[in-house]
């Protein structure tokens, strides 16, 4: 499994930069992404798009008490990969 501390290690090893410096750029870069993405799209070319999309309220139920109750309206992230990472997944 690939976390935050894994990406930070290769981020260290790759740019020859301490691992706590490391984990300051990949903090500050999702910081970016989470507080710009709110407002607007965020296009990293090569790589993909981030954007914040609304769902609207619905109608849940629990499969195990078929219970209905209403999910409320929420914003998310949402990520779209680009066309290369795309190719070179499939």
């Amino acid at each position: 499994m690939t976390n935050k501390k894994y990406i930070s290690k290769e981020i260290s090893s790759s740019t020859k930069l301490s691992i706590d410096v490391s984990k300051k750029i990949l903090e500050s870069f999702l910081d970016i992404i989470k507080n710009n993405a709110k407002s607007k799209k965020i296009k990293l070319s090569h790589f993909g798009s981030f954007d914040f999309k609304n769902t609207p309220k619905r109608i849940g139920r629990n499969p195990k008490t078929k219970e209905s109750y209403i999910i409320p309206s929420m914003n998310k992230l949402s990520f779209k990969a680009s066309n290369k990472i795309k190719k070179l997944l499939n």
